[in-house]
């Protein structure tokens, strides 16, 4: 992509990582078992080539524990949970059904 992207280009980028991180957490938990909450955040920006602010991925952490996507073990790692993989399969498919119509 060009250095000059349009605003458009900025705000697609912007709805399809930062507001929907919650699907790279799951993501990246999925590919690397448990993590620490820096270590979500550094294996996304690694991942993915985009850097989620630390604030951020520790809210959607903890309100993706409050919600039942994800969980912490005796060691304060995180692991995604039935419902976690569940909701992160119906993303992609969701994600795969608008690229398929878009295209």
């Amino acid at each position: 992509m060009s250095k000059e992207q349009t605003e458009a280009i900025k705000r697609l980028k912007r709805k399809i990582t930062i507001e929907t991180l919650w699907i790279y957490v799951i993501a990246v938990l999925r590919k690397k078992g448990g993590q620490h909450g820096y270590g979500v955040k550094k294996a996304i920006q690694q991942e993915f080539n985009f850097k989620p602010a630390t604030i951020t991925t520790y809210t959607v952490l903890y309100r993706m524990e409050k919600e039942g996507l994800i969980k912490k073990d005796d060691a304060n790692r995180y692991h995604p949970t039935e419902k976690g993989l569940n909701a992160y399969a119906e993303a992609i498919k969701l994600l795969e059904e608008t690229i398929e119509k878009l295209v």
